[in-house]
């Protein structure tokens, strides 16, 4: 069973905001070694940190918000579990969609391949 996607652009070749927030991230994790993890924080808010989320000893470092409209277009139209492909301009990223527990709450994890 095949799980990758590749998703290059939206309808009408129109890269989806939501791909090119999380492409700024996936940037920002690429120079750190370290992985975009994303926990609600209210209704209409998700924080995004740099980090491994893994590693019990190091705190993830918060890098901003995106709105819950702009998440859950990521987490039910733009990407999903496993494997994933964008495009976004010329450059393509690669990452592994998962989901974990940090402090009791739910994260959602892209981790550069």
């Amino acid at each position: 069973m095949d799980t990758a996607s590749e998703l290059a652009s939206g309808p009408a070749g129109h890269t989806p905001e939501s791909l090119k927030t999380l492409a700024a991230y996936l940037e920002v994790s690429l120079e750190k070694g370290k992985c975009v993890v994303m926990m609600r924080r209210g209704p209409e808010l998700f924080a995004v940190y740099i980090g491994n989320p893994g590693d019990e000893d190091a705190r993830l470092t918060p890098h901003g918000t995106i709105s819950t409209a702009m998440a859950e277009e990521l987490l039910e139209s733009t990407t999903h579990v496993g494997l994933n492909w964008i495009t976004v301009g010329d450059q393509k990223y690669r990452f592994f969609r998962s989901f974990t527990y940090i402090d009791e709450a739910g994260a959602v994890v892209f981790a550069p391949t």
